[in-house]
């Protein structure tokens, strides 16, 4: 048996990326999967997004492991879309045990010269949207007495990155988010953490780099990089963390930023 045998996992941006290996990584340590995702491209970053196609696959691979999986598309911004996929989750499998919450965007600009409709997108659905998903959720949590909550915020969560002001505001404001709601929710057993992976080698990063007309490789070694001798982390990493902080072997640490930074912050 694994870690989250018998516990139901809800996961935003569940059809790329980080949150596709979190939910095939948690799927095969026996967790059911509610896969929620937008499913179709977005005005802004312009790079290439999620697809129902997407989705449907992830459905499959995680069924053949012997494992249950709802897959629901909207939009984390979306209220009633995402209480349908709470709504929908709690009656097929009749609780919600973890929150992943993992849907973002990431793209450059100067502080200073980006329009305000990047600046609400890029809040909107990082920010606005993890609260947002993450309210429909804690009431189910709170009747069982029971849950975790798990931010996907970035190593720019915890510094100042250049060209990504933005970005950066968006993932510093999950900390204080989850450090609020770690008081609120600890008299109901409830546990919220943040994780802060450094560059992850995902289609995000790559689309990223094809924005400014540049390689990832490029772009790692000008900025300095970790100080293990990698470029980027991979997705399975970041899930490796996931199932530590979401599992009972972690069941005493809330509140708390959880760093996998190939030494980025040390260095």
């Amino acid at each position: 048996m694994g870690d989250f045998e018998h516990k139901v996992v809800f996961i935003t941006g569940a059809a790329k990326g980080q949150g596709r290996a979190a939910a095939l990584g948690l799927a095969a340590e026996g967790a059911d999967i509610v896969a929620f995702d937008l499913g179709e491209p977005i005005p802004y970053p312009a790079y290439n997004r999620s697809s129902n196609e997407d989705l449907e696959k992830l459905k499959d691979e995680i069924e053949a492991m012997g494992r249950r999986c709802l897959i629901c598309a909207g939009d984390v911004r979306d209220e009633a879309a995402v209480k349908l996929a709470v709504d929908n989750a709690i009656a097929a499998f009749g609780k919600i045990d973890v929150l992943f919450s993992n849907a973002g965007i990431c793209a450059y600009g100067n502080s200073w010269e980006l329009p305000t409709s990047q600046w609400e997108a890029m809040i909107g659905i990082n920010l606005t949207g993890s609260w947002n998903v993450s309210r429909f959720i804690i009431p189910h949590m709170i009747e069982q007495k029971s849950g975790v909550i798990i931010y996907n915020s970035s190593i720019a969560g915890l510094r100042g990155v250049r060209r990504l002001a933005h970005y950066s505001a968006s993932k510093h404001a999950l900390v204080g988010l989850a450090r609020s709601q770690a008081i609120e929710l600890a008299p109901y057993n409830i546990r919220v953490l943040t994780l802060h992976p450094t560059d992850v080698n995902t289609d995000m990063n790559k689309g990223m780099a094809a924005q400014e007309g540049e390689t990832p490789e490029a772009i790692a070694n000008r900025s300095g990089g970790q100080l293990l001798p990698v470029p980027w982390i991979e997705s399975e990493d970041v899930v490796e963390a996931l199932k530590y902080v979401a599992s009972d072997r972690a069941r005493f640490v809330t509140g708390y930023p959880f760093v996998i930074d190939a030494g980025m912050l040390t260095k």
